[in-house]
Protein backbone atom coordinates (compact mmCIF):
# COMPACT_ATOMS: atom_id res chain seq x y z
CA UNK A 1 0.00 0.00 0.00
CA UNK A 2 3.37 2.21 0.73
CA UNK A 3 2.96 3.55 -3.29
CA UNK A 4 -0.44 4.17 -3.54
CA UNK A 5 -3.33 7.10 -3.51
CA UNK A 6 -4.44 8.27 -0.10
CA UNK A 7 -8.01 6.85 -1.69
CA UNK A 8 -6.56 3.92 -2.35
CA UNK A 9 -5.74 3.71 1.39
CA UNK A 10 -9.26 4.67 2.13
CA UNK A 11 -10.92 1.75 0.06
CA UNK A 12 -8.63 -0.80 1.95
CA UNK A 13 -9.73 0.32 5.33
CA UNK A 14 -13.26 0.29 4.79
CA UNK A 15 -13.04 -3.18 3.09
CA UNK A 16 -11.06 -4.38 6.09
CA UNK A 17 -13.11 -3.01 8.38
CA UNK A 18 -16.25 -0.93 7.14
CA UNK A 19 -18.20 -1.15 10.10
CA UNK A 20 -15.81 0.08 12.66
CA UNK A 21 -16.12 3.83 14.25
CA UNK A 22 -13.58 6.09 12.27
CA UNK A 23 -14.37 9.85 13.99
CA UNK A 24 -17.17 11.03 16.05
CA UNK A 25 -18.29 14.53 15.97
CA UNK A 26 -17.85 15.52 20.05
CA UNK A 27 -19.63 17.76 21.31
CA UNK A 28 -20.76 18.52 24.78
CA UNK A 29 -24.41 16.83 24.76
CA UNK A 30 -24.15 13.36 24.12
CA UNK A 31 -27.43 13.90 21.56
CA UNK A 32 -25.57 16.66 19.56
CA UNK A 33 -22.77 13.72 18.16
CA UNK A 34 -22.54 12.10 15.08
CA UNK A 35 -20.28 9.55 14.22
CA UNK A 36 -19.37 7.69 11.54
CA UNK A 37 -18.04 4.37 10.53
CA UNK A 38 -14.95 3.83 7.70
CA UNK A 39 -17.56 2.19 5.81
CA UNK A 40 -19.41 5.02 5.99
CA UNK A 41 -16.28 7.54 5.10
CA UNK A 42 -16.49 5.76 1.59
CA UNK A 43 -19.30 5.51 0.81
CA UNK A 44 -20.14 9.01 1.79
CA UNK A 45 -17.16 10.71 0.08
CA UNK A 46 -18.34 8.80 -3.14
CA UNK A 47 -21.28 10.63 -3.45
CA UNK A 48 -19.74 13.87 -2.27
CA UNK A 49 -17.35 13.81 -5.10
CA UNK A 50 -20.52 12.39 -7.76
CA UNK A 51 -21.85 15.82 -6.39
CA UNK A 52 -18.58 18.26 -7.06
CA UNK A 53 -18.48 16.29 -10.37
CA UNK A 54 -21.86 17.40 -11.37
CA UNK A 55 -20.87 20.52 -10.56
CA UNK A 56 -17.94 20.55 -12.63
CA UNK A 57 -14.85 19.39 -10.63
CA UNK A 58 -12.61 17.22 -12.51
CA UNK A 59 -9.51 15.42 -12.12
CA UNK A 60 -6.99 18.17 -12.07
CA UNK A 61 -9.71 21.03 -10.64
CA UNK A 62 -8.18 23.36 -8.40
CA UNK A 63 -10.48 23.61 -5.25
CA UNK A 64 -10.00 25.82 -2.82
CA UNK A 65 -11.69 25.09 0.39
CA UNK A 66 -12.17 27.09 3.49
CA UNK A 67 -14.37 24.66 6.27
CA UNK A 68 -14.74 23.99 9.50
CA UNK A 69 -13.74 21.36 11.71
CA UNK A 70 -16.27 18.82 10.91
CA UNK A 71 -16.91 15.29 9.47
CA UNK A 72 -18.38 16.77 6.91
CA UNK A 73 -15.02 18.55 5.94
CA UNK A 74 -13.48 15.11 6.08
CA UNK A 75 -15.90 13.67 3.70
CA UNK A 76 -14.83 16.80 0.98
CA UNK A 77 -11.36 16.45 1.15
CA UNK A 78 -11.64 12.88 0.40
CA UNK A 79 -14.02 13.32 -1.97
CA UNK A 80 -11.49 15.60 -3.56
CA UNK A 81 -8.84 13.14 -3.10
CA UNK A 82 -11.37 10.88 -4.75
CA UNK A 83 -11.85 12.63 -7.94
CA UNK A 84 -7.96 13.97 -8.77
CA UNK A 85 -8.93 16.96 -8.01
CA UNK A 86 -5.70 19.73 -6.99
CA UNK A 87 -7.44 21.32 -3.29
CA UNK A 88 -5.62 23.76 -1.38
CA UNK A 89 -7.63 24.23 2.26
CA UNK A 90 -7.46 27.44 3.92
CA UNK A 91 -7.10 27.57 8.05
CA UNK A 92 -11.13 28.89 9.36
CA UNK A 93 -8.78 32.18 10.88
CA UNK A 94 -7.54 33.29 6.91
CA UNK A 95 -9.62 36.41 6.36
CA UNK A 96 -10.26 38.74 2.98
CA UNK A 97 -6.72 40.12 2.56
CA UNK A 98 -4.90 36.09 2.67
CA UNK A 99 -8.07 34.20 0.72
CA UNK A 100 -7.47 36.83 -1.90
CA UNK A 101 -3.86 36.26 -2.43
CA UNK A 102 -4.61 32.26 -1.74
CA UNK A 103 -6.87 32.34 -4.73
CA UNK A 104 -4.91 34.43 -6.75
CA UNK A 105 -1.78 32.13 -6.86
CA UNK A 106 -3.89 29.02 -7.06
CA UNK A 107 -5.96 29.98 -10.08
CA UNK A 108 -8.23 28.29 -8.44
CA UNK A 109 -11.77 27.11 -10.71
CA UNK A 110 -13.89 26.53 -7.38
CA UNK A 111 -14.27 27.58 -3.62
CA UNK A 112 -16.06 25.43 -1.23
CA UNK A 113 -17.35 27.31 1.71
CA UNK A 114 -19.86 27.14 4.53
CA UNK A 115 -23.40 27.31 3.52
CA UNK A 116 -25.76 29.73 4.23
CA UNK A 117 -27.30 32.76 2.47
CA UNK A 118 -24.93 34.22 0.30
CA UNK A 119 -22.67 36.82 1.35
CA UNK A 120 -23.03 36.23 4.86
CA UNK A 121 -21.81 34.37 8.03
CA UNK A 122 -18.27 32.17 8.22
CA UNK A 123 -18.47 32.29 4.28
CA UNK A 124 -18.34 36.30 3.48
CA UNK A 125 -14.80 36.98 3.40
CA UNK A 126 -14.21 33.90 1.16
CA UNK A 127 -17.03 35.26 -1.32
CA UNK A 128 -15.70 38.92 -0.75
CA UNK A 129 -12.67 37.89 -2.21
CA UNK A 130 -13.74 35.50 -4.90
CA UNK A 131 -16.07 38.39 -6.07
CA UNK A 132 -13.02 40.82 -6.74
CA UNK A 133 -10.75 38.46 -8.96
CA UNK A 134 -10.83 38.93 -12.81
CA UNK A 135 -12.13 35.51 -13.25
CA UNK A 136 -13.83 34.73 -10.31
CA UNK A 137 -14.17 31.09 -9.25
CA UNK A 138 -17.62 29.04 -8.92
CA UNK A 139 -18.48 29.38 -5.32
CA UNK A 140 -20.24 26.31 -4.14
CA UNK A 141 -21.79 25.65 -0.71
CA UNK A 142 -19.98 22.74 0.76
CA UNK A 143 -21.40 22.64 4.80
CA UNK A 144 -24.54 21.37 6.50
CA UNK A 145 -26.35 19.86 3.35
CA UNK A 146 -23.23 18.60 1.06
CA UNK A 147 -23.06 18.15 -2.56
CA UNK A 148 -24.66 14.75 -3.46
CA UNK A 149 -24.43 12.04 -6.92
CA UNK A 150 -24.15 8.95 -7.81
CA UNK A 151 -20.60 7.37 -7.36
CA UNK A 152 -22.09 5.86 -10.68
CA UNK A 153 -21.49 8.82 -12.84
CA UNK A 154 -17.42 9.25 -11.33
CA UNK A 155 -14.27 8.48 -13.21
CA UNK A 156 -11.98 6.04 -12.24
CA UNK A 157 -9.89 6.99 -8.68
CA UNK A 158 -6.96 8.74 -9.38
CA UNK A 159 -3.79 5.97 -10.40
CA UNK A 160 -0.45 7.87 -9.48
CA UNK A 161 0.73 8.85 -6.40
CA UNK A 162 3.56 11.12 -7.08
CA UNK A 163 1.21 13.77 -8.57
CA UNK A 164 0.88 17.05 -7.10
CA UNK A 165 -3.01 17.40 -5.12
CA UNK A 166 -2.53 19.61 -2.51
CA UNK A 167 -1.56 22.74 -1.61
CA UNK A 168 -0.99 23.93 2.23
CA UNK A 169 -0.24 27.27 3.22
CA UNK A 170 2.60 28.08 5.91
CA UNK A 171 1.32 30.47 8.52
CA UNK A 172 2.78 33.46 6.93
CA UNK A 173 3.03 35.12 10.54
CA UNK A 174 6.47 36.98 8.53
CA UNK A 175 5.40 37.44 5.24
CA UNK A 176 2.26 36.56 2.62
CA UNK A 177 1.55 32.47 2.63
CA UNK A 178 3.62 30.27 0.50
CA UNK A 179 1.76 27.48 -1.11
CA UNK A 180 3.43 24.43 -0.24
CA UNK A 181 3.30 21.57 -2.92
CA UNK A 182 2.43 17.74 -1.34
CA UNK A 183 1.65 14.79 -3.19
CA UNK A 184 -0.42 11.80 -1.85
CA UNK A 185 2.71 9.59 -1.57
CA UNK A 186 4.49 12.50 0.88
CA UNK A 187 1.38 12.71 3.00
CA UNK A 188 0.78 9.07 3.32
CA UNK A 189 4.36 8.76 3.91
CA UNK A 190 3.98 11.32 6.97
CA UNK A 191 1.04 9.54 8.68
CA UNK A 192 1.85 6.10 7.93
CA UNK A 193 5.32 7.04 10.48
CA UNK A 194 2.93 8.80 12.92
CA UNK A 195 1.00 5.63 13.09
CA UNK A 196 4.28 3.77 13.65
CA UNK A 197 6.18 6.50 16.36
CA UNK A 198 3.49 6.88 18.77
CA UNK A 199 2.79 2.74 19.36
CA UNK A 200 -0.54 2.91 19.50
CA UNK A 201 -3.09 -0.32 19.42
CA UNK A 202 -6.76 -1.25 18.80
CA UNK A 203 -8.12 -0.20 22.19
CA UNK A 204 -6.89 3.55 21.28
CA UNK A 205 -9.04 6.22 20.95
CA UNK A 206 -7.43 9.58 19.02
CA UNK A 207 -8.57 13.28 18.93
CA UNK A 208 -8.15 16.14 16.37
CA UNK A 209 -8.89 19.61 18.29
CA UNK A 210 -6.58 21.47 15.64
CA UNK A 211 -8.52 23.04 12.28
CA UNK A 212 -8.59 20.05 9.44
CA UNK A 213 -7.50 22.27 7.05
CA UNK A 214 -3.95 22.69 8.51
CA UNK A 215 -1.29 19.39 6.95
CA UNK A 216 -1.58 17.73 10.17
CA UNK A 217 -5.59 17.00 9.15
CA UNK A 218 -4.50 14.46 6.38
CA UNK A 219 -1.41 13.76 8.59
CA UNK A 220 -3.82 12.35 11.23
CA UNK A 221 -6.58 10.76 9.05
CA UNK A 222 -3.79 8.44 7.62
CA UNK A 223 -3.09 7.40 10.68
CA UNK A 224 -6.58 6.74 11.53
CA UNK A 225 -6.83 4.75 7.91
CA UNK A 226 -3.51 2.48 8.64
CA UNK A 227 -4.67 1.44 12.17
CA UNK A 228 -8.58 1.12 11.86
CA UNK A 229 -9.07 3.17 15.06
CA UNK A 230 -11.05 6.16 15.89
CA UNK A 231 -10.90 9.65 16.95
CA UNK A 232 -12.75 12.11 18.92
CA UNK A 233 -13.52 15.19 15.85
CA UNK A 234 -13.54 19.03 17.60
CA UNK A 235 -14.79 21.50 16.00
CA UNK A 236 -13.49 24.09 18.16
CA UNK A 237 -10.98 23.10 21.35
CA UNK A 238 -11.92 24.78 24.57
CA UNK A 239 -11.61 23.85 28.49
CA UNK A 240 -13.48 22.46 29.90
CA UNK A 241 -16.36 22.11 26.87
CA UNK A 242 -14.05 19.51 25.41
CA UNK A 243 -13.32 17.62 28.87
CA UNK A 244 -17.06 16.06 27.75
CA UNK A 245 -16.77 14.08 24.78
CA UNK A 246 -12.85 13.69 25.72
CA UNK A 247 -14.45 11.82 28.82
CA UNK A 248 -17.43 10.40 27.42
CA UNK A 249 -15.82 8.59 24.66
CA UNK A 250 -12.46 7.68 26.94
CA UNK A 251 -9.88 9.23 24.63
CA UNK A 252 -6.54 7.89 25.16
CA UNK A 253 -4.37 9.99 22.82
CA UNK A 254 -4.52 14.20 22.56
CA UNK A 255 -2.36 16.85 21.93
CA UNK A 256 -2.03 19.40 19.38
CA UNK A 257 1.19 21.69 20.43
CA UNK A 258 2.87 22.95 23.47
CA UNK A 259 0.06 25.43 24.19
CA UNK A 260 -2.33 22.58 24.43
CA UNK A 261 -0.39 20.96 26.70
CA UNK A 262 -0.25 24.06 28.90
CA UNK A 263 -3.81 24.29 28.69
CA UNK A 264 -4.78 20.81 29.75
CA UNK A 265 -1.89 21.33 32.76
CA UNK A 266 -4.02 24.15 34.12
CA UNK A 267 -6.94 22.46 34.08
CA UNK A 268 -5.68 19.61 36.09
CA UNK A 269 -4.63 22.31 37.97
CA UNK A 270 -8.32 23.33 39.16
CA UNK A 271 -9.00 20.14 40.04
CA UNK A 272 -9.03 18.82 43.89
CA UNK A 273 -5.75 16.65 44.63
CA UNK A 274 -6.22 13.11 43.59
CA UNK A 275 -8.70 13.96 41.00
CA UNK A 276 -7.75 13.38 37.39
CA UNK A 277 -8.66 15.51 34.68
CA UNK A 278 -8.87 12.38 31.95
CA UNK A 279 -8.69 8.92 33.24
CA UNK A 280 -8.45 7.14 30.52
CA UNK A 281 -5.10 9.85 28.86
CA UNK A 282 -2.39 7.70 28.50
CA UNK A 283 -0.62 9.81 26.25
CA UNK A 284 -0.38 13.60 24.75
CA UNK A 285 1.52 13.86 21.29
CA UNK A 286 2.11 16.81 19.38
CA UNK A 287 4.66 19.34 17.63
CA UNK A 288 4.80 22.06 15.14
CA UNK A 289 6.32 24.58 18.72
CA UNK A 290 8.98 24.76 21.15
CA UNK A 291 8.08 22.43 24.20
CA UNK A 292 10.39 23.61 27.13
CA UNK A 293 11.66 20.49 29.04
CA UNK A 294 9.99 21.79 32.86
CA UNK A 295 6.51 21.47 30.75
CA UNK A 296 7.33 17.90 29.80
CA UNK A 297 7.94 17.01 33.66
CA UNK A 298 5.35 18.98 34.95
CA UNK A 299 2.73 17.23 32.26
CA UNK A 300 3.70 13.51 33.35
CA UNK A 301 3.88 14.40 36.96
CA UNK A 302 0.30 16.18 37.52
CA UNK A 303 -1.62 14.70 34.43
CA UNK A 304 -0.22 11.54 34.98
CA UNK A 305 0.15 10.30 31.05
CA UNK A 306 3.18 10.30 29.06
CA UNK A 307 4.20 13.32 26.89
CA UNK A 308 6.35 12.98 23.31
CA UNK A 309 6.67 15.53 21.42
CA UNK A 310 8.01 15.85 17.68
CA UNK A 311 9.07 18.24 15.02
CA UNK A 312 7.44 18.82 11.62
CA UNK A 313 6.94 22.16 9.41
CA UNK A 314 4.31 22.39 6.46
CA UNK A 315 6.88 21.38 4.30
CA UNK A 316 7.20 17.94 6.16
CA UNK A 317 4.63 17.12 8.08
CA UNK A 318 6.18 14.31 9.93
CA UNK A 319 10.08 14.67 10.60
CA UNK A 320 10.79 13.20 13.88
CA UNK A 321 8.59 12.08 16.92
CA UNK A 322 9.35 10.78 20.21
CA UNK A 323 9.11 7.29 21.38
CA UNK A 324 7.03 6.11 24.38
CA UNK A 325 9.71 3.71 25.01
CA UNK A 326 12.72 6.27 25.28
CA UNK A 327 13.33 7.55 29.07
CA UNK A 328 12.09 10.75 30.18
CA UNK A 329 15.47 12.68 29.75
CA UNK A 330 15.17 11.81 25.82
CA UNK A 331 11.34 12.65 26.04
CA UNK A 332 11.96 16.31 27.58
CA UNK A 333 15.27 17.02 26.45
CA UNK A 334 15.14 16.15 22.63
CA UNK A 335 12.14 16.52 19.69
CA UNK A 336 13.05 12.58 18.75
CA UNK A 337 14.00 10.14 16.10
CA UNK A 338 13.77 11.47 12.58
CA UNK A 339 11.37 9.21 10.49
CA UNK A 340 11.25 6.29 8.39
CA UNK A 341 13.34 7.44 5.23
CA UNK A 342 13.60 11.60 6.72
CA UNK A 343 17.46 12.37 6.29
CA UNK A 344 18.03 15.60 8.56
CA UNK A 345 21.53 17.16 7.70
CA UNK A 346 22.60 20.22 9.96
CA UNK A 347 24.58 23.10 8.24
CA UNK A 348 28.07 23.37 8.91
CA UNK A 349 28.49 26.97 10.86
CA UNK A 350 24.93 28.02 10.56
CA UNK A 351 23.60 24.91 12.44
CA UNK A 352 20.49 25.00 10.56
CA UNK A 353 18.41 22.04 9.88
CA UNK A 354 18.13 20.27 6.66
CA UNK A 355 15.78 17.48 5.31
CA UNK A 356 15.65 15.15 2.59
CA UNK A 357 12.82 12.72 2.40
CA UNK A 358 9.41 10.91 0.96
CA UNK A 359 7.33 13.28 3.09
CA UNK A 360 9.15 16.32 2.19
CA UNK A 361 7.18 18.93 -0.05
CA UNK A 362 8.22 19.03 -3.58
CA UNK A 363 8.40 22.96 -3.57
CA UNK A 364 6.73 25.85 -3.75
CA UNK A 365 4.16 27.11 -5.59
CA UNK A 366 5.55 29.73 -8.17
CA UNK A 367 6.00 33.19 -7.98
CA UNK A 368 3.72 34.25 -11.04
CA UNK A 369 1.20 31.69 -11.53
CA UNK A 370 -0.07 28.02 -10.66
CA UNK A 371 2.81 26.11 -11.71
CA UNK A 372 5.23 24.60 -9.29
CA UNK A 373 8.18 26.55 -8.30
CA UNK A 374 10.93 25.45 -6.42
CA UNK A 375 11.77 25.23 -2.57
CA UNK A 376 14.94 26.93 -1.34
CA UNK A 377 16.61 23.78 -1.10
CA UNK A 378 20.50 23.04 -1.72
CA UNK A 379 21.26 20.90 -5.09
CA UNK A 380 21.62 18.10 -3.54
CA UNK A 381 17.83 18.25 -2.72
CA UNK A 382 18.16 18.93 0.94
CA UNK A 383 14.93 21.79 2.11
CA UNK A 384 16.81 24.35 4.49
CA UNK A 385 13.89 24.70 7.14
CA UNK A 386 15.29 27.96 8.60
CA UNK A 387 15.43 26.13 12.51
CA UNK A 388 18.64 25.49 14.13
CA UNK A 389 19.43 22.10 15.97
CA UNK A 390 21.69 19.36 16.63
CA UNK A 391 21.51 15.54 16.65
CA UNK A 392 22.94 13.76 19.81
CA UNK A 393 25.04 10.64 19.94
CA UNK A 394 21.81 8.84 20.21
CA UNK A 395 19.93 10.41 16.64
CA UNK A 396 17.99 12.59 18.23
CA UNK A 397 16.83 16.26 17.62
CA UNK A 398 17.25 18.52 19.54
CA UNK A 399 15.88 22.25 18.42
CA UNK A 400 17.33 24.90 19.32
CA UNK A 401 15.60 27.69 17.33
CA UNK A 402 14.80 29.26 14.47
CA UNK A 403 17.82 31.59 12.42
CA UNK A 404 15.14 34.59 12.45
CA UNK A 405 15.26 34.24 16.44
CA UNK A 406 18.80 34.73 17.13
CA UNK A 407 19.35 37.99 19.02
CA UNK A 408 22.18 39.81 18.08
CA UNK A 409 23.22 41.82 21.22
CA UNK A 410 26.67 43.41 20.77
CA UNK A 411 27.95 40.91 18.61
CA UNK A 412 27.35 37.88 20.48
CA UNK A 413 24.65 35.36 19.42
CA UNK A 414 22.07 34.66 22.11
CA UNK A 415 19.30 32.10 21.47
CA UNK A 416 15.42 32.94 22.54
CA UNK A 417 14.78 29.51 23.07
CA UNK A 418 17.20 28.90 25.94
CA UNK A 419 16.06 31.51 27.66
CA UNK A 420 12.35 30.95 26.96
CA UNK A 421 12.93 27.18 27.92
CA UNK A 422 14.44 28.41 31.59
CA UNK A 423 11.28 30.90 31.95
CA UNK A 424 9.08 28.28 31.64
CA UNK A 425 9.43 26.69 34.81
CA UNK A 426 9.55 29.91 36.87
CA UNK A 427 6.18 29.51 39.30
CA UNK A 428 4.55 33.03 38.55
CA UNK A 429 4.96 32.54 34.54
CA UNK A 430 2.85 30.81 32.25
CA UNK A 431 4.14 31.80 29.62
CA UNK A 432 7.13 33.47 27.46
CA UNK A 433 8.39 34.55 24.76
CA UNK A 434 11.86 36.27 24.10
CA UNK A 435 12.28 39.05 21.32
CA UNK A 436 15.34 40.70 20.46
CA UNK A 437 14.44 44.65 19.94
CA UNK A 438 16.17 47.33 18.08
CA UNK A 439 18.73 49.05 19.95
CA UNK A 440 21.33 52.03 19.21
CA UNK A 441 23.98 50.80 21.48
CA UNK A 442 23.65 47.04 21.50
CA UNK A 443 22.32 46.35 18.02
CA UNK A 444 19.61 44.16 19.54
CA UNK A 445 18.77 44.20 23.44
CA UNK A 446 16.87 41.04 24.95
CA UNK A 447 13.31 41.78 25.70
CA UNK A 448 11.19 39.00 27.64
CA UNK A 449 7.48 39.09 27.49
CA UNK A 450 5.45 37.00 29.47
CA UNK A 451 1.93 36.54 30.87
CA UNK A 452 1.09 34.83 34.70
CA UNK A 453 -1.43 32.61 35.76
CA UNK A 454 -3.74 33.59 37.84
CA UNK A 455 -3.28 34.79 41.53
CA UNK A 456 0.61 35.16 40.57
CA UNK A 457 2.45 37.85 42.20
CA UNK A 458 4.27 40.88 41.09
CA UNK A 459 7.28 40.31 37.84
CA UNK A 460 9.59 41.97 37.97
CA UNK A 461 12.98 42.48 36.20
CA UNK A 462 15.40 41.99 38.73
CA UNK A 463 13.25 39.07 40.34
CA UNK A 464 13.56 36.93 36.62
CA UNK A 465 17.24 37.92 36.10
CA UNK A 466 17.81 36.74 39.69
CA UNK A 467 15.88 33.31 39.05
CA UNK A 468 18.06 33.12 35.90
CA UNK A 469 21.48 33.64 37.06
CA UNK A 470 20.80 30.55 39.31
CA UNK A 471 19.66 28.75 36.59
CA UNK A 472 23.08 28.71 35.40
CA UNK A 473 22.58 31.59 32.49
CA UNK A 474 25.04 33.75 31.14
CA UNK A 475 25.00 37.29 32.22
CA UNK A 476 25.22 38.62 28.63
CA UNK A 477 22.49 37.17 27.67
CA UNK A 478 19.97 38.09 30.39
CA UNK A 479 16.64 40.00 29.38
CA UNK A 480 17.47 43.76 29.76
CA UNK A 481 13.72 44.36 29.49
CA UNK A 482 10.58 42.77 30.65
CA UNK A 483 7.28 43.00 29.47
CA UNK A 484 3.79 41.55 31.26
CA UNK A 485 0.81 41.01 29.42
CA UNK A 486 -2.56 39.94 29.75
CA UNK A 487 -2.22 37.23 27.18
CA UNK A 488 0.58 36.35 24.59
CA UNK A 489 -0.57 36.38 21.03
CA UNK A 490 -0.90 33.48 19.51
CA UNK A 491 -2.11 31.81 16.00
CA UNK A 492 -5.18 30.06 15.85
CA UNK A 493 -4.21 26.91 14.61
CA UNK A 494 -1.65 25.03 16.80
CA UNK A 495 -1.19 28.54 18.93
CA UNK A 496 1.86 29.35 18.30
CA UNK A 497 3.03 33.03 20.04
CA UNK A 498 2.94 35.76 17.19
CA UNK A 499 6.77 37.51 17.84
CA UNK A 500 5.88 39.65 14.57
CA UNK A 501 3.09 40.76 16.65
CA UNK A 502 5.11 41.92 19.82
CA UNK A 503 8.00 43.51 18.25
CA UNK A 504 5.51 45.53 16.44
CA UNK A 505 4.06 46.59 19.80
CA UNK A 506 7.25 46.95 21.92
CA UNK A 507 10.04 47.97 19.46
CA UNK A 508 9.37 51.61 19.97
CA UNK A 509 9.47 51.67 23.43
CA UNK A 510 11.01 50.43 27.00
CA UNK A 511 9.05 49.55 29.94
CA UNK A 512 11.12 48.06 32.73
CA UNK A 513 14.60 47.92 31.49
CA UNK A 514 18.08 47.15 32.92
CA UNK A 515 21.30 49.09 32.52
CA UNK A 516 23.66 48.08 29.57
CA UNK A 517 26.13 44.87 30.81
Amino acid sequence: MSGSTLWDLVAWRAARTPGATALVQGARAARDERRITFGGLRAGAERVAAGLHAHGVRPGSRVVWQLPTRIGTVLVSLALARLGAVQSPVLPGYREHELDHVLRRTGAAFLLVPGGPHGTGAAAPARRAAARLPAPPAVLPASGPLPDGDPATLPPPPADPDAVRWIYWTSGTTAAPRGVLHTDRGLRTAGACLAAALRLGPGDVGSMAFPYAHVAGPDYTVMLLTLGIPAVLLERFALPAALAPYRRHRVTVAGGSTAFYALFLAAQRALPPGERLLPSLRLLAGGGAPKPPALHHEVTAELGCQLVHGYALTEAPMVTMGDPLDGAALLAGTDGRPAAGMEIRIAPGSGEILLRGPAVCRGYLGDTGPAPGPGRAPADGFLATGDLGHLTPTGHLVVTGRLKDIIIRKGENISAREIEDLLAGHPDIAGAAVIGLPDAERGELVCAVVEQPPGAGELTLGAVTARLLSQGLARHKLPERLEVVPALPRGATLRKVLKRDLRARFGGGAADRAPDR
